[in-house]
């Protein structure tokens, strides 16, 4: 978020500034108090003192209307300008549960799209030519994006039907590419958002946890990768690792208005090798914790993943520290 100390809740209102939001930090010898700590970020009490005050000011506003009203004050947006309401609505609702804020009413219960979305159709039943030859003899590979197009109810279906993970409908900011050879589709690649606390990765890249949270958005997560039955070329997979890292951060940039600098994966070696991954010049870096995002525990309770990344740029440490190399 960004701030300017001088911006009141209502420019035009004329009526007492409330200091903004994660504004730059004051002293180290004032200590600030940390109330509540959402999705990595401290909020403070100087902070929960303004959400207060602009909700007093604001007092015929919705929930959702004070998220947006809070996002516009913060200037709180993507990168590609959107405000960061779904993020805002729920770390006031978190503040008002820890009976730190009063929210008005709920007004209307909204219908949430993640829990009522109807899972892709498989489509094992659809019949496709299959192909079998080098990688030479294949012709021409196309390699869509069709995230927000009409081909993504395809890109939907046939994970459903034959990644051994099935389908899952990615949070955040995500990419879809669906790869075609001989009008036919031959594999999928699924990107999301990255995980924000992967130990390996961070110490691969050797940043701090402040330049972790402002940058995490430059890593790109492959959640999943999908070659399909019908289709037995050697090395297609390697060779299809190695052209997406060449469009995906162009990719990233068109759709959600920033580049990406590092991709990275994880591989169950219960399963899996990694073998077209090193061979497409990723890196083994480390192994989980097995915890998962929303452990409390602190003891494995699955097994342990590798973790691969692959640099997009020479200098992916410089961009991922913030331009601090």
């Amino acid at each position: 978020m960004a701030a300017d100390s001088h911006r009141s809740v209502k420019e035009s209102g004329g009526k007492s500034a409330f200091p903004l939001a994660f504004h730059a930090p004051p002293s180290i010898f004032w200590p600030v108090e940390c109330l509540l700590r959402y999705r990595g970020k401290n909020i403070t009490a100087d902070e929960v003192e303004f959400i207060k005050g602009l909700i007093a000011q604001n007092s015929t506003l919705s929930r959702r209307g004070l998220s947006t009203e809070l996002c516009r004050v913060w200037n709180w947006v993507q990168a590609n300008g959107r405000l960061r309401s779904m993020v805002c609505r729920g770390m006031m609702l978190a503040l008002h549960r820890a009976g730190h804020i009063e929210l008005p009413p709920v007004r209307r219960v909204v219908p949430n799209p993640l829990t009522q979305r109807r899972r892709p159709t498989p489509l094992s039943d659809r019949t496709w030519d299959p192909i079998q030859s080098t990688l030479g003899e294949l012709g021409p590979i196309e390699i869509r994006q069709v995230r927000r197009t009409p081909e993504e109810k395809l890109f939907g279906g046939l994970m459903e039907a034959y990644h051994y993970l099935a389908y899952t409908q990615p949070v955040g900011e995500h990419l879809k590419h669906l790869v075609y050879a001989r009008g036919t589709p031959i594999a999928c690649l699924a990107w999301s958002s990255a995980p924000r606390h992967l130990g390996p990765r961070d110490r691969f890249i050797g940043w701090s946890q402040e330049q972790r949270r402002a940058n995490i958005h430059l890593v790109a997560y492959n959640t999943r990768f999908l070659l399909l039955p019908w289709v037995k070329v050697p090395g297609l997979a390697s060779h299809l690792l190695a052209r997406v890292a060449k469009v995906i951060a162009e990719d990233w940039q068109q759709l959600y208005r920033h580049p990406v600098y590092l991709l990275e994966t994880f591989i169950d070696p219960e399963r899996f090798s990694g073998t077209c991954y090193r061979a497409a010049n990723w890196k083994f870096v480390g192994l989980t914790t097995g915890r998962g995002k929303d452990d409390q525990t602190m003891k494995a309770n699955r097994s342990l993943k590798q973790l691969w990344v692959l640099p997009l740029a020479k200098d992916f440490r410089t961009q991922l520290r913030g331009g601090n190399g």
